[in-house]
């Protein structure tokens, strides 16, 4: 499975990712998945709807939160552009872009969830994950970013 994105949205992310910097940002992916067929082989990224973190400030620094009307605006203007919701897109401040046991404790089946590590307000590394369908475990989704 993989997950593919146009360098121009990686920057729209990372560019979002390092202003919310030393806190966690994060955001909607939206795009399509092969035809909706399963199993998923791939994603295709064509936008991303970036969101303020709504955590309480004081966790921000280690958490994010997409609220369920973030997620409901996001459903309308995927499909004002004819596309779906397919990932989640969030950072981790001075850590490493592997997924959490938090992030898997929170996640949704069948998303990708792209991480940024951000150290120093500057993207460093970035990983895909999709969460296994017995909810176990994360599994690392190839990542593909086109010039």
């Amino acid at each position: 499975m993989s997950l593919t994105l146009s360098q121009e949205i990686y920057n729209q992310i990372t560019e979002h990712l390092q202003a919310a910097y030393p806190n966690e940002g994060a955001g909607l992916l939206l795009g399509h998945a092969n035809g909706g067929a399963a199993p998923i082989v791939a994603k295709m990224v064509s936008a991303i709807l970036p969101f303020a973190n709504k955590f309480e400030s004081g966790e921000q620094y280690h958490r994010y939160l997409i609220t369920a009307q973030d997620m409901l605006d996001g459903e309308k203007e995927a499909e004002k552009l004819g596309l779906d919701i397919v990932g989640i897109f969030h950072s981790h401040p001075d850590h490493p872009a592997r997924a959490s046991e938090y992030d898997r404790e929170y996640a949704l089946p069948w998303y990708s969830y792209l991480i940024v590590a951000v150290h120093q307000a500057q993207a460093v590394d970035v990983h895909v994950w999709v969460l296994a369908d017995d909810r176990s475990k994360f599994v690392e989704q190839e990542l593909r970013i086109e010039k």
